[in-house]
């Protein structure tokens, strides 16, 4: 286990443009999973429903609706 720990830890302090990519990465993992996520995934439905059922029936009643607004049954 140590010799493969020494093996990347070795070949990380070694690269040059690579630790720029690994930035690179980790910025986009940020904005991706945290910025991203507050933008477009508030909690809406914890806001406005107290109960599963609430939710549940809210989000079905919405995903049957027509182009016009009307449910169909």
């Amino acid at each position: 286990m140590k010799r493969i720990w020494n093996f990347y830890a070795d070949g990380f302090k070694n690269m040059k443009i690579g630790k720029t990519l690994w930035l690179v990465i980790l910025i986009k993992l940020f904005i991706m999973f945290f910025v991203v996520r507050v933008i477009f995934f508030n909690e809406t439905l914890n806001k406005k429903f107290d109960t599963d059922a609430e939710k549940s029936d809210f989000v079905i009643e919405n995903l049957i609706k027509d182009k016009n607004g009307l449910i169909k049954r």
